[in-house]
């Protein structure tokens, strides 16, 4: 079990007085999943107007707006959170819970699950991606079998590297040079997942930059990205480090 703290500072700065801005931020961990939340803090510079709400993925949201001349905006987070993840299997993901057949029938019978079935244009794989995942898939035991391996080989074939990748890349982008950072090895995850028929989803957190963090030491880190998949229940996965979601993680 780890009791982690987390201090997230994101804002802008404008060449000019902006007269008014309107904004939702999205910087609030959950409760669930093996970790709970013990206390979250939002301040936000200049001062702004607030209402709080849950959007349709669960997500908590603070939408604010700053109705005063600003050249600055500047956004400090302040979360407690409590993980304890029983990682199965010894660091392994869990056992099959569902066939191939099973799989299509709960995937067919969800907007959720069809929702997270479909290629957008950031995950959209090209054929390369989506004959390895198939081939992948088709030798595997089964959904969750087939998911991990997908993952594994991604990373086996896309290098973390920063400043090769900008917010607009694409999966195909990434996969075409061959490397990435969190967010592009996540999105192509995502595409191959889905060519081979695994419903997954984009998830957005923090990851502890030591493996062994030692209490009352202070890390510098950045946000993470991973994946997770639907096999029965969703499953989460970290295609950077090739590792299930453990203790070490916030969502």
């Amino acid at each position: 079990m780890n009791r982690l703290r987390i201090r997230h500072v994101a804002g802008f700065r404008y060449a000019a007085d902006a007269n008014a801005s309107y904004n939702e931020a999205r910087m609030a961990p959950l409760t669930g999943d093996g970790q709970t939340v013990l206390s979250f803090r939002l301040d936000i510079r200049p001062q702004s107007q607030q209402y709080a709400y849950t959007d349709a993925w669960g997500t908590q949201v603070t939408a604010f707006e700053v109705l005063a001349p600003h050249s600055q905006l500047t956004l400090e987070a302040r979360s407690l959170v409590e993980v304890a993840r029983d990682v199965p299997g010894g660091g392994r993901p869990r056992a099959e819970r569902l066939g191939w057949a099973e799989l299509e029938r709960a995937a067919s019978g969800s907007v959720r699950l069809a929702e997270q079935a479909r290629q957008t244009r950031r995950t959209r794989p090209p054929g390369e991606v989506v004959d390895l995942a198939q081939r992948l898939a088709a030798s595997a035991t089964g959904p969750s079998a087939a998911a991990e391996a997908i993952c594994e080989s991604v990373r086996e074939h896309v290098r973390y590297v920063r400043g090769v990748t900008g917010v607009d890349s694409t999966a195909a982008d990434a996969w075409g040079q061959r490397r990435g950072v969190c967010q592009d090895i996540a999105h192509i995850a995502l595409g191959a997942l889905r060519a081979a028929r695994v419903p997954a989803r984009y998830v957005s957190g923090y990851l502890h930059p030591d493996t062994e963090p030692q209490v009352g030491q202070t890390a510098v880190g950045e946000s993470h990205a991973w994946v997770e998949w639907f096999d029965g229940a969703w499953t989460g996965f970290d295609p950077t480090n090739g590792s299930p979601i453990g203790n070490r993680h916030v969502l």
